[in-house]
C-alpha cells in the first residue's frame, strides 16, 4: 500500500526547512497555523512568525508591504478565504506591486470533507490564474510539496500553492525533478494522455493501471504547475497520443482543465474530456463519499477515458 500524508504537513514542515537555510523567510497566518501547518515555522522561529487573527485581507496587504521590505513572505491560510474573501488585496497590494509573497492555502476542495461547501474552495485556481503576476502550483503528494515550496521561494514575485488536509497517497520520488513550468510524464503511454494536479494525481495513476489491464496505455501527466502551463506537454501528448483526458479536484470552469482546453482550442483537434467538479459548491461529507459523489474517483477518470477513446476511434 503507498504511503500517505498530506500535503498541509508537507508544506508546513518545508517551511521550517526553508526557515533554516534562509533568515529572509517570514510566516504570516490568519490564526490557523495549527490546521495550515505553519506552526511548524512558528516553533523554531516565533520572531518571524506573525499571526493576523481572523483578519486575512490586513495579513495579505501586510505580507506585500513586508515582502517590499525585502522579504520573502509565505501567507497561510484557508483557499476559500486566502483566493476569495482577500481576493481584492491579493489582486491589489500583491499581484499589481508583483510583491515577493507566497500564498500556502489549504484545505481546498471536497477533500476537506466535513467542513462543507462554505470552506471547500472549488474555484481557487481559477481566481488564481487569472491574476497577472501570479504564479499557481498544485503539488502531486507530500513528496512534491516540499519541492514545491523550495523552488516558489526562489520565484521573484507572487506564488499561490494549494495544500490539503486529506492524507493522500504519495506517487512521486524524492528524485523526481521538479521545475515550475515543467510537467512531469510519471507513465508512458501511446493511446491516450492523463493529465492531472494535485491529489487527482495518484487517481490518475490508479486509472492507468486499469487501463492497461483492458490493453489501453496512458500517458500520465502530472501537471503541478496550472501557470505557467507546459504547453509543450500539452501539444506533445495530444500529437502522440491523440485523446486527452484532464483530472482536477476543483471546478471543471477555469481551472486545470481550462487551462489545457485553451492550449487544445490552438490548432490541435483531438477528443477531449474534463474530469472535476461539474459547477456546483461543495457539501458535507467524509472524503471517500464525495470523491464518489463529484465524479473524482480513478472509476471516473477510466469511464472519462472509455468515452474520449470511444470518439477518437469514431473519427
Amino acid at each position: 500500500m503507498a504511503e500517505k500524508k498530506s500535503t498541509r504537513i508537507a508544506y508546513g514542515e518545508a517551511l521550517a526547512k526553508l526557515g533554516a537555510v534562509d533568515e529572509k523567510v517570514l510566516v504570516c497566518d490568519a490564526d490557523l497555523a495549527h490546521a495550515t501547518m505553519t506552526a511548524n515555522f512558528l516553533d523554531k522561529y516565533p520572531d518571524r512568525f506573525y499571526n493576523f487573527g481572523i483578519a486575512e485581507s490586513n495579513m495579505m496587504t501586510s505580507a506585500a508591504a513586508l515582502a517590499h521590505c525585502g522579504y520573502t513572505v509565505f501567507a497561510s491560510t484557508f483557499a476559500v478565504f486566502g483566493a476569495g474573501r482577500a481576493f481584492e488585496q491579493v489582486r491589489n497590494a500583491i499581484c499589481y506591486t508583483k510583491a515577493n509573497v507566497k500564498l500556502g492555502c489549504s484545505h481546498a476542495g471536497p477533500s476537506c470533507g466535513e467542513d462543507g461547501g462554505s470552506h471547500q474552495a472549488v474555484e481557487d485556481i481559477s481566481l488564481m490564474r487569472t491574476l497577472p503576476n501570479m504564479t499557481v502550483l498544485v503539488p502531486a503528494d507530500a513528496t512534491e510539496m516540499e519541492k514545491a515550496v523550495f523552488a516558489a521561494a526562489k520565484v521573484d514575485g507572487p506564488v499561490y500553492i494549494r495544500t490539503g488536509r486529506l492524507p493522500t497517497d504519495i506517487c512521486t520520488e524524492s528524485d523526481t525533478p521538479f521545475e515550475i513550468g515543467k510537467a512531469n510524464v510519471l507513465r508512458e503511454g501511446k493511446n491516450i494522455a492523463i493529465i492531472a494536479c494535485g491529489i487527482m494525481v495518484p487517481q490518475a495513476l490508479l486509472a492507468a493501471e486499469a487501463l492497461a489491464k483492458e490493453g489501453v496505455q496512458a500517458r500520465v501527466i502530472d501537471m503541478h504547475t496550472i501557470k505557467p502551463l507546459d504547453e509543450a506537454a500539452v501539444i506533445a501528448a495530444a500529437k502522440d497520443c491523440g485523446a486527452v483526458v484532464t483530472a482536477e479536484e476543483h471546478s471543471i470552469i477555469g481551472g486545470l482543465g481550462s487551462a489545457v482546453a485553451e492550449v487544445l482550442a490552438d490548432g490541435m483537434n483531438v477528443p477531449f474530456e474534463r474530469v472535476g467538479i461539474q459547477d456546483s459548491f461543495g457539501t458535507s461529507g467524509k472524503p471517500p463519499m464525495l470523491f464518489e459523489h463529484f465524479g473524482l474517483t480513478d472509476h471516473h477518470i477510466v469511464e472519462a477515458c472509455k468515452r474520449v477513446l470511444a470518439r477518437k476511434h469514431c473519427a
